[in-house]
């Protein structure tokens, strides 16, 4: 619960600080990464350092945090919190870290705002980290509990049972865990830390979806190279697995978290995805299959031609099994004699969507917000459609949700 004191500082000198936020956050990270070069190693990713998706999320949820407080002192902004503490717990991160984001973070606002710190605005400030951090604290700690992980070892290792070539960009990795120990609970729609050591010796982690049904025996990732374009750099991690993991080697990955999963409801079910964003869909498909579910299910991919659609046929496979599911694909080219494919970008309009359906969406961040849009006008209720994002946030930075 915010003070109201600290609400009534926070209110006026929001637009301030939140003006400041990505300058705050730039020298934030920059700071602590001079002072404390060990938190890239396997913590940060260098890539959403390079690119600044790391700084404008951050500075987006600070700012979406501190609005939803002014909006009712007494409530947090949970579906915010949930999914930053999924993510973290996918990371390993400890209490004791909160405290060091603390001390740079506070030292950047004294930086960039100068004189306009007061000490009554620091101490609102404060208040606000720290009634963000207790909040996610609390829920990393029922997580780990959960999963059974200690966030102080939250690694193990996987044996590469099989490696599948998907598509020229896109691989698969069947994995089974290297020391025989039982598979981590999980559920459709969860994704895992993979944890790389890079050629200079730097650990760098990235996120990618359990692509198949939790099972017993085996778990799969599915992992789109990402090229370098115009000033930003190749994605780390997935080219480093592209380039050296074959059969019979290891990797390293954490438990499955995410908050972005399915549920058993019977209501229709509408699964949304571009590009490689087809990966949890496939994993919720599975899971459908494997427990004959009598669900209504509407299949939406968007891709740029057949050729580069990862797990086409298994996502065709798979609905051929359930008694009322069918798909529609579109393709930015090369849709001519592919049936039920349409040439284009996805529009959702004749597409007849129910109103009562779970919208499960998942893709790069301008498709997902061009199809949230078209959703919304086809009556679907904005609570009812779900989304995931690896990496950091930004929708998240820009107060959306």
């Amino acid at each position: 619960m915010l003070s109201p004191e600290s609400a009534a500082v926070v209110r006026a000198t929001l637009p301030a600080v939140g003006g400041a936020l990505d300058q705050i956050t730039a020298r934030f990270y920059g700071t602590m990464f001079a002072e404390q070069p060990e938190l890239l190693d396997g913590l940060f990713n260098r890539g959403n350092q390079a690119s600044g998706e790391q700084r404008r999320a951050l500075a987006g949820s600070i700012a979406a945090f501190a609005q939803a407080l002014l909006a009712d002192p007494d409530s947090r902004p949970d579906a915010l919190l949930s999914r930053i503490a999924h993510k973290h717990a996918a990371l390993g991160v400890t209490e004791d870290q909160y405290t060091i984001v603390h001390k740079y973070l506070f030292r950047a606002i004294g930086d960039v705002l100068g004189e306009a710190v007061t000490p009554e605005v620091a101490a609102a400030w404060d208040e606000v980290y720290w009634l963000m951090a207790g909040a996610l604290i609390a829920q990393e700690a029922r997580l780990y509990h959960e999963a059974h992980v200690d966030p102080r070892h939250p690694w193990r290792q996987w044996t590469v049972v099989e490696r599948r070539e998907e598509t020229p960009d896109v691989v698969s990795f069947l994995l089974r865990p290297t020391d025989g120990g039982p598979l981590p609970e999980a559920r459709a729609g969860q994704y895992v830390s993979v944890r790389v050591p890079l050629p200079d010796g730097i650990h760098q982690t990235r996120q990618y979806t359990l692509s198949s049904a939790p099972g017993d025996r085996l778990r799969r990732i599915t992992v789109k190279r990402v090229a370098s374009v115009a000033e930003a750099p190749e994605g780390e991690v997935s080219n480093q697995l592209h380039r050296t993991v074959r059969t019979g080697d290891e990797i390293t990955l954490s438990a499955p978290f995410g908050d972005v999963v399915l549920d058993d409801a019977g209501t229709p079910l509408v699964l949304v995805s571009a590009g490689i964003g087809c990966t949890p869909m496939v994993a919720m498909l599975e899971h459908l299959a494997a427990t004959g579910s009598s669900r209504p299910v509407r299949v939406l991919h968007a891709d740029r031609t057949p050729a580069d659609h990862a797990l086409r046929a298994e996502t065709t496979r798979l609905v051929r099994q359930l008694p009322d599911a069918r798909t529609e694909f579109w393709y930015e080219q090369e849709a001519a004699g592919e049936p039920g494919s349409r040439t284009g970008l996805m529009d959702l309009d004749g597409i007849g969507l129910p109103a009562d359906a779970d919208v499960y969406l998942c893709g790069a961040l301008p498709f997902m917000r061009s199809v949230r849009a078209q959703l919304l006008r086809a009556g679907i209720p904005a609570r009812s459609i779900r989304y995931e994002v690896f990496g950091p946030d930004l929708w998240l930075a820009h107060a959306e949700s």
